[in-house]
């Protein structure tokens, strides 16, 4: 199975907040997704049993908690492009493109997701690597690439754009809570969104996705299926 299907996000446990769901959905259909990570979240807020750790020893210890909630969804493939957390719009616009679209081209991807412009909750690093993503593909530099797709957002909703797709995640609710309790160093800040995990909040209910861009096309209006309808 070649990999067609990359999601790029900043920190270890984006991709269990915005697509546990659809990756594991995407597993299940026999796809072979990979991740990138800007950050190993090395400044991600240390609270509890964590909080005597320095930078360095939080990065270790996200990297350990992706790799265990990547076997949950089934992701094998995970790469940290290791950039300090927090900074990522102090990085090297160039450099940072290049790493992007080098890992697009790595595993020649056809369906890119990514965050929103606005980061989805206007977070810095939301922000930067969506902007990355952004560039990379619009630049010509990944030529494989046939979709990109945003999280939804409320300024993407306010905008008039609408779900190309969506997943609805209570039926693997438990599964998305597992992946979720993965990133124990984070539980705090998961709680905060999803409650205690024992049942999926209503308002956290869907994974929904905008498709931005398709093969030059920006903004299609179009309800899916799948994400790979209508790939070349």
């Amino acid at each position: 199975m070649t990999p067609t299907i990359g999601f790029i996000y900043a920190h270890p446990d984006d991709e269990t907040f915005l697509s546990a769901c659809l990756i594991k959905q995407l597993v299940h259909e026999g796809e072979q997704p990979v991740l990138l990570l800007a950050t190993k979240g090395d400044a991600g807020k240390k609270n509890g049993y964590v909080a005597h750790l320095s930078n360095e020893e939080l990065a270790a210890l996200r990297v350990q908690e992706m790799e265990q909630a990547a076997e949950i969804l089934g992701l094998t493939v995970i790469e940290h492009l290791g950039h300090p957390d927090g900074k990522l719009n102090q990085v090297d616009e160039t450099l940072f493109i290049e790493q992007v679209a080098e890992f697009i081209n790595k595993y020649q991807l056809k369906v890119i997701f990514s965050f929103p412009e606005d980061g989805g909750n206007f977070h810095p690093d939301h922000m930067a690597i969506s902007k990355m993503a952004t560039l990379a593909v619009l630049s010509g530099k990944c030529p494989s690439v046939q979709k990109l797709y945003y999280c939804i957002s409320n300024t993407l909703l306010q905008q008039g754009h609408e779900p190309s797709i969506s997943v609805d995640t209570m039926p693997q609710w438990e599964i998305k809570a597992k992946a979720l309790r993965a990133h124990a160093s984070q539980i705090l800040a998961i709680e905060r969104y999803f409650g205690d995990l024992s049942l999926c909040p209503e308002n956290r209910r869907y994974e929904s996705f905008v498709l931005g861009w398709e093969r030059g096309v920006l903004w299609p209006q179009k309800r899916e299926l799948s994400v790979l309808d209508d790939l070349i």
